[in-house]
């Protein structure tokens, strides 16, 4: 029996969860299976990943062929690595001893780049959070300023006086050359 490993959906529309399972290839996706391995919540940052390691490791040895996105995540937890390591110790180019050390030092490096990722998730987001604060203090600022304006009394000034000056300065200006065109008649 061909057996491959992949994601049974569950969940509700638009949020979806799925178990990694172990099932016989000619069964439906949310179908019979033979062995649930974990489960993998893509909804979070970074996504949630629960394997059982040595179940997993030991389907991988007996043949079971991962999905696409499985062989992704069981590459992720570090199960295909160790089956790697295992084919070194058995070809012998590779001590046990060695093999461990190897898995061991590749574990620490993928636990530090996690740790990593949750951290600049978590500053990126304080630092969204308080952008959008200052944001939203300036936008406050600036509707008080309007509001204020708006409800300012409006002081009139009186501007009639330059107005009048300068109706008298060009009525002169025109009655002038009118009375230079009767004299010369």
């Amino acid at each position: 029996m061909a057996t491959k490993i992949r994601l049974q959906r569950f969940g509700k529309k638009g949020k979806p969860f799925f178990h990694v399972v172990v099932a016989d290839s000619r069964s439906p996706r949310d179908g019979k299976f033979i062995e649930r391995l974990g489960s993998y919540n893509p909804n979070t940052n970074p996504a949630t990943i629960e394997i059982n390691f040595e179940k997993s490791l030991d389907w991988i040895n007996k043949g079971a062929q991962p999905t696409d996105t499985c062989r992704a995540i069981l590459s992720y937890k570090g199960v295909l690595y160790k089956k790697h390591l295992e084919g070194g110790v058995k070809k012998g180019a590779l001590t046990a001893e060695q093999a461990e050390a190897k898995f061991a030092e590749w574990l620490g490096a993928k636990g530090e780049q996690i740790e990593g990722k949750k951290d600049n998730l978590t500053k990126s987001k304080g630092e969204v959070k308080i952008a959008a604060l200052a944001a939203e203090a300036k936008k406050n600022a600036d509707r008080g300023a309007a509001i204020a304006l708006k409800n300012a009394p409006v002081v009139e000034e009186v501007v009639e006086e330059p107005v009048a000056e300068e109706a008298t300065e060009e009525t002169a200006v025109a009655e002038t050359p009118s009375e230079e065109n009767k004299e010369e008649a």
